[in-house]
């Protein structure tokens, strides 16, 4: 009798799908590593270099050799489909470096203005600064309002047309937040700094709308002389108290994130 011949054990040919699905995981990790860098920020490219470093230097949780696939009734690994393929980067890292990608667009906004306001950033007239939500460009009232006054003054225009044409290139929402010492004042046009503080902020939204900024991604806010950021007992800290913000939001949720800070704020005061 012959002897029954043993079936030929095919090699199983799409283990490939494993390694090409890694390789484009790891692809994808690489333009977004390369697109949320194309603009140079600090503090963006700080956390980027712990999330990467966090990510390739963990120890693997075993040392034992991986299972490729489930194993089937003869002993050998079941193919692999392309939706369980294992990622060689975690989702985690994924999702986070594609939120800097997409706040890459506000660290621009900052960078911007920090290169047209160069010579009075380093004067001490205008602060900018920014986190992941939102940019703040701080200006000393000196260098736009009389004392008492709510009415720009010529030297202010340029400036504040400079920012006007950075603002319009983006669409993001705006506060214009007016802010004031705590020196008293009562005149018929200002019966308090709430009043003051309000119409300031008011000027350079119209000045910003007269500018080509929408007036519908823009708000006026006064809060008077109740959230100083420094002592009002000297003449220093009265001038840093006296001061308009502009606050440039990455979106809406951004604009409860920034009231709960600056609730937050007022109150540990």
């Amino acid at each position: 009798m012959a002897r029954r011949k043993r079936p030929e054990e095919h090699e199983n040919l799409e283990r490939w799908l494993i390694s090409y699905a890694d390789f484009i995981t790891l692809l994808f990790a690489f333009f977004v590593v390369m697109y949320s860098i194309s603009s140079i920020n600090e503090g963006k490219y700080r956390v980027l270099s712990d999330t990467m470093v966090a990510a390739f230097n963990t120890p693997p949780k075993s040392l034992q050799p991986i299972q490729v696939g489930e194993e089937g009734v003869s002993g050998e690994p079941s193919p692999i489909k392309p939706d369980k393929a294992s990622s060689a980067v975690s989702p985690g890292v994924i999702e986070q470096l594609a939120q800097m990608a997409e706040s890459n667009e506000l660290g621009q906004i900052a960078t911007d203005f920090e290169r047209a306001m160069a010579p009075m950033i380093q004067k001490d007239l205008i602060n900018v600064s920014r986190n992941e939500l939102w940019v703040e460009i701080e200006i000393n009232t000196s260098i736009l309002f009389d004392s008492g006054s709510a009415r720009l003054e010529d030297d202010a225009i340029p400036v504040l047309s400079e920012l006007a044409g950075i603002l319009k290139r983006y669409p993001n929402y705006i506060q214009v937040e007016g802010f004031t010492d705590n020196v008293p004042i009562a005149t018929a046009g200002f019966p308090s700094n709430w009043e003051l503080s309000a119409h300031r902020a008011a000027s350079v939204v119209h000045l910003f709308m007269d500018k080509g900024v929408q007036p519908d991604r823009m708000a006026a806010i006064g809060y008077g002389e109740y959230r100083p950021i420094d002592e009002n007992a000297t003449p220093e800290g009265r001038r840093k108290n006296r001061r308009v913000v502009l606050v440039i939001l990455a979106d809406e949720k951004a604009r409860r994130a920034l009231d709960i800070q600056r609730n937050t704020a007022a109150g540990g005061a």
